[in-house]
């Protein structure tokens, strides 16, 4: 059965994500330095330009041509030319690796929880932050529960928490998650300007 996302309000933008996995993929990695649901957008912007978004194709493609598919108003991302190289790049991770099925991420060998987070990290751009955010992405609203991934997508995969995409599923809890990335945003800032007061 076929999750039905709901993390942009953007009806199109939704359904893509909910039925593409790779499309998933490319939304959480365009997750920094832009809103949260424009960056799950992008895999619809890709895809209308491109007529598909197919990792085969995305890999094979010259890079300033993807970079300038990026690049077209509205843009994919507020930093169109290396975040392109990014998605390129996990777009070849995936051809490489999995032989184009995102899936298989989570489906061969049967893995773990700890182990889907350990295949994860390994992909281009994806640190641990963003590693463990999309684990519980996918334990929460995807359906993919290899057995400990609460516990390896830390305090992401708790239940009733708001703390990050995973945690969307209509208008109301998209302002909640953002309330609290800007109250840790704020408190992150005090905290370097108090340490920086201490310094001196």
């Amino acid at each position: 059965m076929t999750p039905r996302l709901c993390l942009t309000q953007d009806a199109e933008a939704d359904d893509l994500l909910s039925k593409d996995p790779f499309a998933l993929l490319v939304g959480m990695l365009l997750d920094q330095q832009i809103p949260m649901e424009v960056a799950f957008v992008g895999p619809k912007k890709l895809t209308e330009r491109m007529g598909g978004l197919d990792p085969h194709d995305i890999a094979a493609r010259d890079p300033e041509e993807f970079a300038a598919l990026f690049a077209e108003k509205p843009a994919v991302h507020r930093f169109p030319g290396s975040m392109a190289g990014r998605v390129q790049a996990l777009a070849k991770a995936v051809v490489d690796q999995y032989g184009g099925d995102v899936t298989a991420l989570w489906t061969v060998g049967d893995p773990d929880g700890a182990e889907v987070l350990k295949r994860l990290k390994a992909l281009p751009g994806y640190g641990e932050q963003k590693a463990r955010i999309f684990l519980a992405l996918l334990g929460k609203q995807y359906g993919v529960t290899p057995s400990g991934w609460r516990e390896a997508a830390g305090a992401y995969g708790e239940p009733g928490t708001h703390l990050s995409i995973a945690d969307v599923v209509d208008a109301s809890s998209l302002q909640q998650v953002r309330s609290t990335k800007k109250a840790q945003k704020l408190a992150a800032k005090t905290g370097r300007e108090n340490k920086g007061k201490a310094a001196t």
